[in-house]
């Protein structure tokens, strides 16, 4: 099943069909995109009896697919080859910051670059549908709603600014944090352990290749990161974990690059779906 925010309203999508939630259901369930996590069980039974009508629309209206959780996780280090380039030893535990949710923007999004140091991650961004607290590995797949892309947008010099690092400030500025375009559940996927993740950039009408990973390289897999972060934290429905970036990120370059004015960054999952991400400026007011 796969669920959408199209014009703020909570969709289920079937191809290029979008099926309005609150309407079919004759208002047992919100138009709210974020309301309906905190019901996830019985809405996947619901929504998987409504069957295939519904109406075309433009991937352009949609918005962020989890628009206001009130916790989000993100992961550092978390693929083999991406330590790697980084010049890390492999983690023996899960490197755990957060992004503000202040910094969610949707799949679709004109996003600020505030400097000339921000990177790209693209990451595979896990939704929680059950509450989860001392949740075993073995049952942290039944927590998880579903599936969707993510950019951990990245100002390095203030990620990195001492003494100690910032990790959440240099990651949360206004729509570092693109998700979308849509959720879609776990059985959706032929292996939901080795997700294939791509980036590309578009500069002056050439594209080029950023990233090219799987989740299949995760150091630490999605049920052994909820189950670990569930150790510590509840975990609430709607919360979201993103789970870390393949190699490829642009301070692994030599020299490092990064992102500027006039680009378009594209991030791709097969079968979620694309974020279209357009880079402007810092505005002058």
């Amino acid at each position: 099943m796969k669920i959408g925010n199209l014009n703020g309203r909570l969709v289920v999508v079937s191809g290029d069909r979008a099926i309005d939630v609150e309407t079919a259901s004759e208002g047992l369930y919100s138009s709210d995109p974020q309301a309906v996590y905190d019901r996830w069980a019985s809405f996947v039974e619901w929504a998987r009896e409504i069957g295939e009508d519904g109406v075309p629309f433009d991937e352009s209206e949609l918005g962020a697919p989890v628009p206001r959780p009130r916790q989000v996780f993100a992961i550092g280090l978390n693929y083999r080859e991406h330590a790697k380039e980084s010049n890390f030893d492999l983690p023996e535990d899960p490197v755990v910051f957060t992004k503000f949710p202040s910094s969610i923007t949707g799949p679709r999004s004109t996003v600020e670059l505030p400097t000339g140091t921000v990177d790209w991650e693209i990451e595979l961004v896990a939704v929680i549908g059950a509450p989860a607290h001392h949740v075993a590995v073995e049952d942290a797949w039944d927590h998880v709603a579903g599936l969707t892309v993510g950019q951990d947008l990245s100002e390095r010099v203030v990620q990195r600014r001492g003494p100690a690092p910032q990790f959440s400030l240099g990651k949360s500025f206004p729509g570092f944090a693109p998700i979308g375009p849509f959720v879609v559940t776990p059985d959706e996927f032929e292996d939901r352990d080795a997700i294939p993740l791509t980036s590309t950039l578009e500069t002056d009408g050439k594209v080029e290749m950023l990233q090219d990973g799987t989740t299949a390289d995760l150091i630490f897999s999605v049920p052994e990161l909820i189950s670990r972060l569930s150790a510590v934290v509840t975990l609430f429905p709607g919360d979201i974990v993103f789970t870390g970036t393949p190699s490829g990120v642009g301070i692994g370059s030599t020299p490092p690059r990064y992102l500027a004015p006039g680009q378009t960054l594209t991030s791709t999952t097969p079968g979620i779906g694309s974020l279209v991400n357009t880079l402007v400026g810092r505005s002058s007011s």
